[in-house]
């Protein structure tokens, strides 16, 4: 069961970080000029996914555990 938890947790941050690289990448910004405008809300909207799905894939594995 840990394994599975592990598991998810690595997705969980490997997508985390790589939606942050992404959007604060150099081609990123020149590909979109208005990015920067919005930047602080699509951050905010999107770690608040990933928070929510954390949550969601650890309050399952608990489920399974206990």
């Amino acid at each position: 069961m840990y394994v599975y938890a592990l598991i998810i947790i690595f997705f969980v941050v490997v997508a985390a970080i790589s939606t942050i690289m992404i959007g604060t990448s150099k081609q990123n910004r020149e590909g979109n000029p208005d990015y920067d405008t919005r930047t602080g809300g699509n951050m905010v909207r999107l770690t608040t996914l990933y928070i929510i799905a954390a949550i969601i894939g650890i309050a399952i594995l608990l489920y399974m555990i206990f």
